[in-house]
């Protein structure tokens, strides 16, 4: 029992013995007129283990509510891109690549996204990319960080991404999601993200 409860019980206890012993002493020995401080002190204690037991009890289950998830969709679009080398002294090439995007749907802003991209003789590639998102999700405006990793294959670029934690800002705040996208690499693709709030 924490020292809170504890101290509780104390004042209860002290102000319901000298209630009951003002009481005729012929009345019945129960908690409701009952002169013993001790049978007091035990009777109050087990009332505060209760009411601890039902509060923890309240707090788990209303940590095992599952969040409300909402799914947002949208088209972005390349809007500027640049890749350079920083690593060519063996294959696959270590590449550099910066994207301008907009994003436009439940999903409605732009975006500045830097990756760094496996790039393969055949075109082929795979990355890992960071972007910082401003604008609004699902009528909400403010900014979040979004980490992905994406596969290049014959043109076609599918990404799976989420949102990093605590870096939600504004209307935002306390974003968490998941999502990703597919469409062409350099061009544009169709955008999701099932998204709640802590």
């Amino acid at each position: 029992m924490s020292f809170r409860t504890i101290a509780k019980v104390a004042i209860i206890s002290l102000s319901t013995w000298q209630a009951a012993s003002a009481q005729p002493e012929n009345e019945a020995n129960t908690p409701g007129s009952c002169d013993d401080a001790v049978t007091w002190w035990r009777y109050n204690e087990r009332i505060a283990q209760r009411d601890d037991h039902e509060s923890i009890h309240a707090i788990e289950q209303s940590q095992a509510e599952p969040r409300t998830r909402a799914r947002a969709e949208a088209k972005i679009t390349v809007q500027s891109s640049e890749a350079k080398a920083f690593d060519q002294t063996a294959n696959p090439a270590l590449m550099g690549i910066g994207l301008e995007e907009t994003f436009t749907g439940d999903i409605d802003g732009e975006s500045t996204v830097r990756a760094l991209e496996v790039l393969r003789d055949d075109h082929s590639a795979s990355l890992v990319s960071l972007q910082r998102f401003r604008g609004k999700l699902g009528g909400r405006q403010g900014t979040f960080v979004l980490q992905g990793s994406e596969v290049v294959q014959n043109g076609k670029i599918k990404a799976t991404w989420f949102v990093v934690p605590g870096s939600g800002t504004g209307d935002l705040s306390g974003l968490r999601g998941e999502g990703g996208f597919e469409g062409h690499f350099g061009k544009g693709s169709d955008g999701t993200l099932d998204y709640w709030f802590e």
